[in-house]
């Protein structure tokens, strides 16, 4: 949610010493002065320490371009970079050449990459501009290519090409939060004219939010499930009372609000969001609607975990939980009962619960508001994560039929495509090494970018893991990255998506990282775990596959590795 400023600098006080430390640079041609404190803030909030360089005023060019500066001295993890619109502005209308002004502005970002590119390896955040009205040309400016409206827009495109472009910058879209919260709420003359600063002092709670949620992306902290009520949240009325034909949806009168409701949460599951059901109702009464209704959006192969019983709420999420094996923070439930919001809220207080308006009409533009699923990665993957989760809850249910968990595993039929990764894999290699926060071992955040550079440097090699069953296909689940030493193979990497643990894909993988290993001539593998708040789950693994501790790391003899037991066999 979106704090006041004076609530941000409370919470910058309440820093503890044993959050975890995440070095952020920003760079302004203007005051930032209360942009770094709000961002503390909502460091502080998340459980993160912001330790925020704030470079010296309007010093972007120097500080990016000099390979020396205290920017590159400080070492960040993310760099942020914000300009003025109004100093934008009057660069343009002292341009000589104003048809092309865009253009030239986005030569100078390019260049501002390229210096960032070779001088750290930080992730970079740069704003949008906000559209001005134009006093000049009026309505007319967006025929006029040599007006600074008609270049703005020009501008923002280019921004947005350059981001696709290059996998280490993301853009904070300044541009749509003006649209949301409108100039006068957004800006303050009073504040830009005698203390330079761009934003009001209400709109900086809402830049740094849109931040805030960008660089906890980064750190893999996302929502991944959005759970569903059903009566008067996904449609209006009680279908078990009112009948399949009576509740209110589509596009006549409060309908609407309901049909745009399922229609954003439909683009969510499209975009790789795993979309849950849980309603108190007849389960018979509950999917009715998603059978028959002629103006549902969502149908029920859009939802992962259909849960509908007279159970309490709570309970029923711990078990929708269980099934997606994701963590309860990375959950957000909607209910419009404040009984059922507060109950799990209490019960389950990881999980994000939104204080949903009383008035449907009101639903969407309040989500909308909170900008609950932020990502930094979509790749086609992604739009199977609903029938690979449908599969999971079959998976689950059939293992009461077996009289061991070996007969279960051998009846799955398992099999892996291993292979290097390519440029097809790469995107999804990369959004793991983003998402993983369970199953890693060192917790190492890899662009697209940052994976290819290595790749192509020859010093790593990188492994994908896909798994297919007889239920279907998991997709690809696991991957690793191993660095050549002089003397060893090491484990940069290894991490695997959690909805496929016991099922010995951790001993296939260890099998053929050693074969890997002494196909290159290598006598040893060693492997490293560093600690977060959320990879405890690994804390032993390399102990329990036969490594050996050895000064803080983990070491392996492969003259004398013998393959684990497994029930997955390689493609």
């Amino acid at each position: 949610m979106i704090h006041e400023f004076s609530v941000l600098k409370k919470a910058k006080r309440k820093i503890e010493a044993d959050w975890k430390e995440v070095r952020i640079a920003i760079l302004g041609d203007h005051a930032t002065q209360f942009i770094k404190e709000a961002l503390i803030g909502y460091g502080a909030i998340s459980k993160l320490n912001y330790n925020v360089y704030e470079a010296d005023y309007s010093q972007i060019d120097q500080e990016i371009l000099d390979a020396d500066s205290e920017l590159y001295n400080f070492n960040p993890e993310i760099v942020i970079v914000t300009n003025s619109v109004y100093k934008l502005e009057q660069s343009f209308h002292h341009s000589k050449n104003q048809d092309s002004f865009a253009n030239s502005f986005l030569d100078k970002v390019e260049g501002w990459m390229e210096a960032l590119k070779n001088n750290t390896k930080a992730k970079i955040i740069l704003s949008t501009f906000p559209e001005l009205p134009d006093a000049v040309f009026g309505n007319f400016a967006s025929k006029v290519n040599s007006s600074f409206l008609y270049q703005l827009r020009v501008l923002n495109l280019e921004l947005m090409k350059l981001s696709a472009q290059n996998g280490n910058l993301f853009l904070c879209d300044v541009a749509a939060l003006y649209g949301v919260y409108g100039q006068n709420t957004a800006k303050s003359a009073q504040m830009y004219i005698n203390a330079d600063m761009i934003f009001s002092l209400d709109f900086i709670p809402v830049f740094t939010k849109q931040l805030n949620d960008i660089i906890l992306a980064l750190r893999g902290k996302f929502n991944k499930c959005l759970i569903l009520d059903l009566d008067n949240t996904t449609w209006g009325g009680i279908v078990g009372d009112d009948g399949v034909e009576n509740i209110k949806i589509g596009d006549l009168g409060i309908g609407k609000a309901f049909s745009k409701l399922q229609t954003w949460a439909k683009a969510l599951k499209e975009r790789g969001v795993i979309l849950c059901i849980c309603s108190k109702n007849d389960e018979a009464n509950a999917k009715e609607p998603f059978e028959k209704h002629p103006d549902m959006v969502l149908r029920l192969e859009d939802i992962s975990v259909f849960v509908a019983n007279w159970e309490n709420k709570a309970s029923n999420i711990r078990n929708i939980q269980e099934i997606l094996n994701i963590g309860f923070d990375s959950m957000v439930f909607l209910d419009d009962n404040p009984f059922e919001r507060n109950l799990v809220r209490l019960e389950l207080p990881d999980v994000i619960v939104p204080e949903l308006p009383e008035d449907p009409a009101e639903y969407l533009d309040y989500l909308l508001s909170l900008n609950l699923f932020e990502t930094v990665s979509f790749s086609e993957n992604d739009k199977d994560r609903t029938k690979q989760y449908q599969a999971e809850a079959e998976r689950v249910s059939s293992v009461a039929k077996f009289a061991n968990i070996d007969e279960y595993l051998a009846s799955l039929e398992m099999v892996s495509d291993v292979k290097e990764v390519d440029s097809f894999s790469l995107p999804r290699v990369a959004q793991l090494t983003q998402r993983s926060n369970q199953f890693n071992l060192r917790t190492q955040r890899y662009t697209d970018e940052d994976l290819k550079s290595m790749i192509e440097s020859k010093e790593y090699i990188a492994i994908s893991y896909t798994l297919v069953d007889k239920y279907g296909d998991n997709g690809l689940i696991s991957a690793v990255v191993l660095k050549k030493e002089k003397d060893f193979m090491f484990l940069d990497t290894w991490i695997m998506s959690c909805r496929v643990l016991k099922r010995t894909m951790e001993p296939f993988v260890l099998n053929t990282i050693v074969e890997e290993a002494k196909k290159l001539g290598y006598s040893k593998l060693i492997g490293e775990y560093l600690p977060t708040a959320k990879n405890g789950m690994v804390k032993d693994h390399y102990k329990n596959f036969g490594f050996e501790e050895k000064e803080g790391r983990w070491e392996l003899s492969i003259d004398s590795f013998e393959k684990h037991k497994c029930f997955i066999s390689a493609k």
